[in-house]
């Protein structure tokens, strides 16, 4: 950072949202969202919903074989 930036009238936690959810975003290699895309599109449902559901069903045999 330059020293020149001048902050003094700044304000400090002008942004800042106690409670706020951050949605980061997800970046899946192009042919697994093809994949992915059609599995949902057949099923009739979002792509999210489907993703998620995947991973659930992951995390509960994860945990199982724990």
């Amino acid at each position: 950072m330059r020293s020149e930036y001048d902050f003094s009238n700044g304000e400090r936690g002008k942004f800042f949202r106690k409670n706020a959810q951050l949605h980061l975003p997800v970046y899946l290699d192009d042919d697994v969202l093809a994949y992915l895309q059609a599995r949902a599109q057949a099923k009739g449902v979002e792509l999210n919903e489907l993703v998620n559901a995947l991973l659930k069903q992951d995390i509960a045999l994860i945990e199982a074989a724990e």
